[in-house]
């Protein structure tokens, strides 16, 4: 096996030189950047309906195990929300705009905004653990595509990822499945 790698680093501190308003996105990023942005737009969408969902679910949950799963609700809410602030940073990297509009939020987001009746805790559990499947189906997803071309951004998506799965696991025991 041949070791022909060369790092030619007078070239790229030229290339540097030229593209200083660039930022961190340089020649060697490996994607349509305006694309990245469009997805991490939706992944902020996603997360902030999120968000939402487990602070209205944390908020209304009434009943015997409300305490419990009220503050689970709690501290997923505070974990999407960090989600949806650190997506939105790799947008401002990748010199994209966030985009927290709320008129748009539920069209571009995965997963669905829902209401259940305040004393029906199991299906606030049923609709928070749907939508941490769709969501960890849909990040999985969009790591596969960011593959080795933008790893900033996939290491990004895989630490949420990490942290979704940690919230259906969470659902899942105080669900009893």
């Amino acid at each position: 096996m041949s070791d022909d790698f060369v790092l030619d680093v007078t070239r790229i501190r030229d290339d540097a030189r030229r593209k200083m308003a660039a930022g961190p996105v340089t020649g060697t990023y490996g994607l349509d950047k305006d694309r990245v942005i469009g997805i991490l737009n939706d992944v902020i969408a996603t997360e902030v309906v999120c968000w939402l969902r487990y602070t209205r679910h944390a908020i209304s949950a009434s009943g015997i195990d409300r305490a419990q799963v009220s503050s689970e609700f709690t501290e997923h809410a505070k974990e999407e929300m960090q989600h949806a602030l650190r997506a939105a940073e790799r947008v401002s990297q990748l010199g994209g705009d966030p985009d927290f509009d709320p008129a748009s939020l539920t069209q571009r987001s995965h997963t669905d905004y829902t209401t259940p009746a305040d004393n029906d805790l199991k299906a606030m559990l049923e609709h928070n653990l749907l939508a941490e499947r769709i969501v960890i189906a849909s990040y999985q997803e969009i790591i596969r595509w960011l593959a080795e071309h933008d790893p900033t951004t996939r290491r990004l998506m895989e630490s949420i990822l990490e942290e979704e799965e940690e919230h259906a696991d969470d659902l899942v025991d105080l669900i009893g499945v």
